[in-house]
This record gives C-alpha cells, sequence and structure tokens, in this order.
C-alpha cells in the first residue's frame, strides 16, 4: 500500500474480477488469499496473519426493508490489521506507504497515549490517540520566509508548516470512519472496528467482494 503511481495503476487493474473459470475451488481461494494478502499487509508473514485472523467478523445491525443493500461481510476479512499501529498511520495519510509508517514507528516518531511505542506491530484498543511528530510528516514542510524574515530565525522556525501533497496521492487521501483525525496536531484517534453497513464497507481494498470472500473461506478452512 503506497501513494506510488505505479501502484496506482496496478490498483485500478485489480479491481477487476479474474476469469477463473477453468479453475478448481481450491486453486479459486488460493489465488484469491494471494491476491488480496499482497496488498493487505504484504509485509507481516502468513504466521502473524494467521494468528490475527478471527472467523467471526464485524458488522452493523441493519434494519429490515432498507433501500441500500447490505454489502457482503467478507470485505471485513483483514479488519484485524486496521488495528495495527503502521496501519493506523499510514491510514491517516502521515505517511505515504505502509513501509515508511513501519519506519516512522520503528524510529520512534510515533507515541500511544502520549507514551513512545516503536513497535509497528503493536495493536491499538479503542479510543487509543496515536500522534506522529509533524516534522517526520512527508506532507509537511516549513513555510518559505517572507522578506525581511531571513534573519528572524526563531520566528521563523515557530511558523505553522504548509500542507504540500505529494504527486498522484489525491485518490489516497481520505479517512476511514473508524479513524477521527486532527492534522493540527497530527494526532488520530482510533474509535472501533472497521464495520459493514449498508451502502459501503469502510476498508479500503481495490479486490471485489467475490475474492475477500474466497480468502475468507480459504483461511477459515485452514484455521487450526
Amino acid at each position: 500500500m503506497s501513494w506510488n503511481k505505479y501502484n496506482l495503476f496496478n490498483t485500478t487493474q485489480r479491481a477487476r474480477v479474474p476469469n477463473d473459470a477453468n479453475k478448481t475451488l481450491y486453486q479459486q481461494k488460493w489465488a484469491s488469499k494471494k491476491d488480496t494478502r499482497s496488498y493487505h499487509g504484504d509485509q507481516i508473514t502468513e504466521r502473524q496473519w494467521q494468528s490475527m485472523f478471527k472467523t467471526r467478523l464485524p458488522t452493523a445491525n441493519t434494519k429490515v426493508g432498507g433501500v441500500e443493500p447490505h454489502p457482503p461481510v467478507f470485505s471485513l476479512t483483514f479488519a484485524e490489521m486496521e488495528r495495527r499501529l503502521d496501519f493506523i498511520v499510514f491510514r491517516s495519510n502521515f505517511a505515504p506507504s505502509i513501509y515508511a509508517a513501519r519506519q516512522l514507528v520503528g524510529h520512534g516518531k510515533v507515541t500511544v497515549n502520549g507514551k513512545p511505542m516503536p513497535y509497528p506491530s503493536h495493536r491499538v484498543t479503542d479510543g487509543d490517540i496515536i500522534q506522529v511528530e509533524p516534522t517526520s510528516v512527508s506532507t509537511l514542510k516549513k513555510a518559505a520566509p517572507k522578506e525581511g524574515e531571513e534573519e528572524a530565525g526563531s520566528a521563523v522556525s515557530k511558523a505553522p508548516m504548509e500542507f504540500v501533497p505529494k504527486p498522484f496521492s489525491q485518490p489516497f487521501l481520505f479517512v476511514p470512519d473508524y479513524l477521527e483525525v486532527n492534522y493540527n496536531t497530527c494526532s488520530t484517534c482510533f474509535l472501533r472496528s472497521p464495520i459493514s453497513r449498508p451502502g459501503k464497507t469502510e476498508i479500503p481494498s481495490p479486490f471485489p467482494p467475490q475474492m475477500h470472500a474466497l480468502a475468507y473461506e480459504f483461511y477459515a478452512r485452514n484455521r487450526k
């Protein structure tokens, strides 16, 4: 997961449902597992992921006779990953890639509830506050000094930082509903686990629901 232009192109290609008519059901499950895992947490080993995987997926209560259809709950197969600290830093748009987010965490630039947390695999609980050092956010730059301010170094250092978006980052600059981000303080509050409700699912993914369903069945069947 990153804002790279090549990743953006590849993401658009992944939205198509593959033609698996000549494959067995197991081959379809394995291929869907491989493709979805290559996007959702490819930096996480299979052993780590299977320790997080839950067969019971989160959802939301829906009204009977609703107008909007309820999306498949299998789109939440990788919901537990969204509690990881590196995922939260990336979803909050504080890092241009999941790998850069891991680097920020590992270098001690991220705190959880005011305490340094150097472990990208740390899973937060509901209500935790995650904060990133503003000087480490790649999209924040110091404002250029105005005329006559070159000599006033202290005044320039205290000047607010400006948001400078990176090329091709616009499709990724959104905040999921389960996060509450304050860009003035570079902090995020993890509200709850991602859920599925009528008309939308809260986990960003380029893959169609059918592939998530096959990936879920693969892990649920092979869970020890």
